[in-house]
């Protein structure tokens, strides 16, 4: 009996002593391992910080994808401006549309990377910049940001082919392809860039406290008084005023309506993504102020129309979804939503008083375009010196706001206006800008493409209108 206590004692001992050896042994080598594992952190800190110094600066993968998606959004803008355009014109100048669309976008990026980027926002004075031509020389990664200079490039290219894409509305039915697209390039390399680096390329603008998130001045109005110009250049379309003539109304709400949308889903890249980075509370306001005064404006615009028209009506409420987004582009990070939903209505009402001003003045805007990015841009930036928090009048921050709003307003238009009366008496006098009376009557589409929108009505291939048998 005595021995089996005490054997019974020694395997107790035995297995203590294991477990406190194995308990040491594991110690031991998590020290090790552990040691190892801060070696190797060590190692790759060193290298990453090498790799940014390398770069110079951090790169953020989640902030350029976001840019991306923003740019992406934005280029698909262009085709909302194409099926709008093309809805709101008689069924014969769909193609000539279309193709000048298509094409000031193409020419746009190649002119933006040699010249228009450069121009922008290259360093330089306070009227243009003088470098990153060809985008040359340009930093691995946009000073100031967390993302590629390519990928701030492609954002910033799709806002100048915005910008050229606003004339062609307010001049379809009656310009000339050739020159439409070299008014395009002029557009898109000298005059949308030295506006954009007053703004946002360390201009002189940028050095007074104008605010101007996304574009109601830089973008819009730019594009906007371009096509004010090219209006009266132009003169209205055959038989559209005087006494034989009338309204022309455009041929598909359908391609209107859808197009208008497209651009309402673009514009959840064009101001969030203004925002340059994945911040992601400045993001989600953004998106909301920008929903909020796109509806606001559709609503109050078609209820102003109702009342004064008798009846609804889709173009009022289309474009008056468009003048809301307008309004709130320029003040989309500094308002609450409530006041993004009074900017985007009173937005859609100086858009129906201004497409009704026009009209009485014998411009001939086809789709409103001066109306909807013109006096909305311009509404939208002064709404910042009313509604901007801590800075605006209505937030206790005085009048100088406004003032800096009315200045960099001014300024952009007077400059837009001036260097378009230029553009346009040059290319009147020499390459030729509005299409002959035949054009117009025949339709642009087969007179200068000699295509067809709708080959199937071969009645008139003109215009839409059912074969007989």
């Amino acid at each position: 009996m005595r021995n089996r206590r005490i054997g019974f004692r020694l395997l107790i001992l035995f297995v203590l002593a294991w477990v406190v050896a194995s308990t040491l042994v594991g110690a031991v080598f998590a020290q090790e391992d552990a040691a190892a594992d801060d070696a190797a952190a060590e190692e790759t800190m060193e290298v990453a910080m090498a790799t940014a110094e390398d770069l110079g600066g951090v790169v953020s993968n989640l902030d350029t994808v976001w840019m991306l998606l923003a740019g992406f959004l934005v280029f698909f803008m262009q085709a909302g401006f194409g099926l709008l355009e093309a809805g709101l014109v008689r069924a014969r100048n769909v193609v000539n549309i279309l193709m000048k669309n298509v094409f000031d976008l193409s020419i746009g990026a190649v002119g933006y990377w040699a010249i228009g980027f450069g121009l922008m926002f290259g360093a330089g004075n306070g009227f243009f910049g003088q470098e990153w031509f060809f985008l040359s020389d340009v930093p691995e990664i946009y000073p100031g940001l967390s993302v590629p200079s390519y990928a701030f490039f492609f954002f910033q290219f799709a806002f100048a082919a915005t910008a050229a894409t606003i004339a062609s509305g307010a001049m379809a039915g009656r310009t000339e392809f050739k020159g439409y697209l070299l008014y395009s390039l002029i557009v898109t390399v000298i005059i949308y860039p030295v506006v954009g680096h007053w703004i946002w390329g360390g201009g002189w603008i940028a050095d007074t406290a104008f605010h101007d998130f996304a574009g109601s001045t830089v973008v819009h109005s730019t594009g906007a008084w371009v096509g004010l110009v090219g209006a009266i250049f132009l003169g209205p379309r055959r038989y559209r005023f005087g006494p034989d003539g009338g309204p022309m109304p455009g041929h598909s709400m359908t391609l209107a309506a859808l197009g208008t949308l497209i651009l309402w889903l673009g514009w959840f890249g064009f101001n969030p993504g203004s925002q340059l980075d994945a911040d992601a509370v400045s993001i989600a306001r953004i998106t909301v102020t920008t929903n909020l005064a796109a509806a606001a404006g559709a609503l109050v615009a078609m209820f102003v129309g109702w009342y004064h028209g008798g009846q609804p009506q889709l173009p009022w409420g289309l474009n008056g979804a468009l003048a809301g987004l307008v309004s709130i582009t320029a003040p989309c990070a500094v308002v609450t939503p409530f006041e993004a939903i009074i900017i985007g209505a009173i937005g859609g009402v100086i858009m129906y008083v201004g497409v009704n001003y026009l009209e009485r003045r014998g411009i001939d805007d086809v789709v409103g375009a001066v109306s909807v990015h013109g006096f909305g841009g311009v509404w939208g930036t002064l709404a910042v010196g009313l509604f901007m928090e801590d800075a605006g009048l209505f937030h206790g921050g005085g009048i100088d706001q406004l003032i800096a709003q009315l200045v960099g307003v001014v300024a952009v238009a007077v400059f837009v206006i001036v260097a378009s009366w230029i553009m346009f008496s040059i290319i009147r006098s020499t390459v030729g800008l509005r299409a002959s009376a035949e054009a117009e009557d025949l339709g642009l589409d087969i007179f200068e493409h000699a295509a067809v929108a709708y080959p199937e009505f071969t009645n008139a291939p003109s215009e839409p209108t059912p074969a007989s048998d």
